[in-house]
């Protein structure tokens, strides 16, 4: 599958933090309770939408790259610790080259619609002084992008961060796929495309194996129906970010819930 898919060897558990949303404080509390609980031969997928939404977005991003190195410092494999890209996190990579957008007002006005607000201030800039440089065109938005750019580059593993973002990860049994939103059971892997964290309006209706594997954990729900588990699909999203909780799921090897954890 290459460099966009991360495989998940299946000789112990594996644990699934839903999205985030810049909300730091309940990922502290989850990482702790991860931390506490993690077993040789564990792994760890943080499945996207970390970003956006909630005001603290470097502190998120700060909390997930502390955790990653704490358990690497414990002899935890770093290819056992894998962040998935979720909307907001898709969001920002498309905003670095909205220059090159031909309805680049219509793709601001929606992202700002969707969240990437606290984003943007988080790193250094504002709404507004997006829309400013669209009243300056090519060169207003080029100017722009650069300089949230070079302030990324200010923050210490964040730019490798964002490069770093797995489309889906696998569990190498075939039992399980971890997802951002959701994806078409009618399509490959290879096809899904932005399906893995813009799809998901039809998830609750998969009631069989799909794409190879036995049951889809995606943490991020559109509708936002909390959390939910069946024989071939698992919801974590609590609406964290939201007033809502953050969840923490620990799955065996075959699927089954071993720990969960909310904060």
């Amino acid at each position: 599958m290459g460099d966009a898919f991360a495989a998940l060897k299946c000789d112990g558990r594996t644990w699934a933090v839903a999205s985030i949303h810049g909300d730091a404080v309940r990922l502290r509390a989850i990482n702790k309770a991860i931390a506490d609980h993690f077993q040789p031969g564990d792994n760890l997928v943080y499945l996207g939408n970390m970003i956006g939404r909630g005001a603290q977005v470097v502190e998120t991003v700060d909390e997930l790259l502390l955790m990653r190195r704490r358990l690497m410092a414990d002899g935890v494999d770093s290819n056992r610790i894998v962040f998935l890209r979720g909307g907001q996190e898709e969001m920002w990579q498309k905003l670095l080259t909205i220059q090159f957008c031909a309805d680049a007002k219509d793709v601001l006005a929606w992202m700002l619609g969707h969240g990437i607000g606290p984003t943007l201030e988080a790193y250094g800039s504002s709404p507004a002084e997006g829309m400013a440089a669209l009243e300056e065109g090519v060169m207003g938005l080029t100017h722009w992008t650069n300089s949230l750019r070079l302030t990324l580059r200010d923050y210490d593993g964040h730019t490798a961060f964002y490069s770093s973002l797995k489309r889906a990860a696998l569990l190498d049994n075939s039992r399980l796929i971890f997802v951002n939103a959701g994806l078409d059971p009618t399509r490959s892997l290879a096809d899904q495309e932005d399906r893995f964290w813009w799809g998901g309006g039809d998830f609750d209706a998969i009631d069989a194996p799909c794409c190879g594997f036995d049951m889809v954990v995606r943490g991020y729900d559109s509708k936002k129906g909390g959390f939910r588990f069946s024989p071939h699909t698992a919801t974590l999203d609590n609406r964290c970010g939201a007033g809502g909780p953050l969840e923490a799921v620990c799955f065996n090897a075959d699927g089954t819930i071993a720990e969960r954890f909310e904060a």
